[in-house]
């Protein structure tokens, strides 16, 4: 699992400048990137929000090209996506998965809790997953099912 404290290292390494505590109350956005600075909305309420969004805008640092605040663009979509799926690869991952399984987790808000992760964060990274694999997948010697709900299955 990786901790908000190393996403902040890796920024830091990066030279990515982090605010963590941003007044961005006159928006509706919990983060933003711009020009090698990251501004974490100071209102996040836990430290798995915050490492949700610090590791999207680190996404959208790694991803992004121009401003693409303006979603009605298809481009700017297809970006906002690309950070997305950056954080979700590095917070949750299908090997997440497999390990939330085999550490007994049992629902979304045990599997959340254990990679440290907001349910909501993980409810659209597994939506994510359902798009990008389907029904399932599978990876080394396990099925990860996304429907009808989420399910692994370690294969003998």
């Amino acid at each position: 699992m990786i901790e908000y404290e190393q996403l902040l290292e890796e920024a830091t390494n990066d030279n990515v400048l982090v605010y963590e505590h941003y007044d961005l109350s006159d928006t509706r956005l919990k983060g933003l990137y711009c020009d090698g600075a990251i501004a974490l909305n100071k209102d996040l309420p836990t430290e798995a929000e915050r490492k949700c969004v610090l590791a999207e805008e680190l996404g959208h640092h790694y991803t992004a090209v121009g401003d693409i605040l303006d979603q009605s663009f298809v481009n700017n979509r297809k970006q906002e996506i690309h950070g997305r799926a950056y954080a979700y690869n590095r917070l949750v991952g299908l090997m997440g998965i497999i390990n939330s399984y085999k550490n007994h987790c049992r629902d979304i808000s045990e599997t959340a809790e254990y990679l440290g992760v907001t349910e909501e964060f993980l409810e659209e990274a597994l939506y994510y997953y359902k798009g990008k694999y389907g029904a399932r997948t599978e990876i080394d010697n396990y099925v990860i099912f996304f429907e009808p709900t989420i399910a692994v299955l370690e294969l003998v």
